[in-house]
């Protein structure tokens, strides 16, 4: 596993360039700008996103994934965005914006204005999603220039704040079992011109839950890669599929985490700790951003690269920006190296039963595959 930090590929070869290249292989125009990411001409596609399925990983498992595994060697690797997490991936995906522009900056961040925090996967009632995510998503603009565009993903996630964010515009069909989201992505599929989305979050879930070493892990691998052949032999030979994902993952075991509550100098001048535990936001109080920055510095040394928000925009990590979305992002971010974690168990306790994390720019998050069968 290498540890060096990747920079996210915007508007070149990242997730977000995944639906103006599939717009561009169609040929239809749906306004949603260029991408020097080239597909191959064909007027049916089907996008299938596998949760936590870094690039690195896959190479690394050819026995477990033979049939994903054999196409990455016509395939190069792609970056998602920063932070490499699902939320902000999967709205890159589904609107074809850096996380800068749509403004979902992580799996938590200020709600400006307030000391609140929104957890993008679970969201908040008082929080409208298409105001927190203004633009028309890419599924929308595809839909309006007449491609049929589907959604295939849990009955749960219909219309939940992420999915009305990343993906409203689409036909949304709820399909909790792989079997019923298969025969969906079969039915969508067969108009033309057509873009079915089939979405599956279980191999992140076993990533989380037992590490991206486990026997459990890989045997997931093995059934996502088993799902995948069967979508291709079920398909249309005319059907083109693309296989992606949203980050990768690492384990980070205990010895390598810091417990913010453990450090009382990590405390001073933070009104508020957002983020994830691989890549933190840290909201200051007035006039304590380069105190705050220096103190996690001098804590973590060589463990995180620690940024503040100007210095973390002038390295293009958050993409364009949107003035709205400015307040969003931390005035300082706390960026993991190597498998360390920044936890708080009294803030995030969930976070210190995981095994498997994300986030943060090393090479084992941003890379993906982007598999064309």
């Amino acid at each position: 596993m290498s540890t060096a930090f990747v920079p996210p590929a915007y508007h070149d070869r990242s997730l977000g360039d995944v639906l103006p290249a599939v717009a561009a292989a169609m040929g239809v125009d749906a306004g949603l700008g260029a991408t020097s990411l080239v597909l191959p001409e064909a007027q049916r596609y089907v996008l299938f996103l596998v949760d936590g399925l870094g690039y690195e990983l896959l190479r690394d498992h050819p026995d477990e994934a033979p049939f994903l595994h054999s196409l990455l060697d016509t395939q190069s690797s792609a970056t998602v965005g920063v932070p490499s997490t699902t939320a902000t991936s999967l709205t890159s995906l589904g609107t074809a914006l850096t996380p800068g522009m749509h403004g979902i900056v992580g799996y938590t961040s200020r709600i400006p204005g307030s000391n609140k925090l929104l957890n993008a996967l679970a969201w908040d009632p008082d929080v409208d999603p298409r105001e927190w995510q203004p633009h028309p998503t890419a599924f929308a603009q595809l839909a309006k220039a007449g491609v049929h565009t589907t959604v295939v993903n849990k009955r749960d996630f219909a219309s939940s704040g992420l999915t009305v964010a990343g993906s409203r515009g689409a036909e949304f069909v709820g399909a909790d079992k792989v079997g019923e989201r298969l025969a969906a992505v079969v039915q969508a599929s067969a108009d033309s011109p057509s873009l079915t989305y089939m979405y599956d979050g279980d191999l992140d879930w076993t990533g989380h839950a037992y590490g991206v070493r486990s026997m459990q892990w890989q045997q997931e691998l093995s059934m996502i890669d088993a799902a995948a052949e069967h979508l291709r032999e079920s398909l249309p030979s005319d059907v083109r599929i693309v296989v992606v994902a949203d980050h990768g993952m690492v384990d980070s075991p205990a010895d390598r985490r810091i417990d913010v509550d453990d450090h009382a100098e990590l405390r001073e001048g933070v009104a508020l700790i957002g983020g994830e535990a691989r890549f933190r936001h840290l909201y200051c109080r007035s006039g304590a951003v380069q105190d705050v920055a220096a103190a996690w510095r001098e804590v973590l040394g060589e463990r995180a690269v620690v940024l503040t928000r100007d210095g973390a925009l002038s390295r293009g990590w958050f993409g364009e920006l949107s003035s709205d979305v400015r307040p969003r992002i931390g005035d300082v971010l706390v960026a993991c190296t190597e498998d360390y974690a920044v936890l708080s168990r009294s803030a995030f306790p969930i976070e210190t039963k995981l095994v498997g994390l994300h986030g943060s720019l090393t090479s084992a998050e941003m890379l993906i595959p982007i598999l064309v069968a």
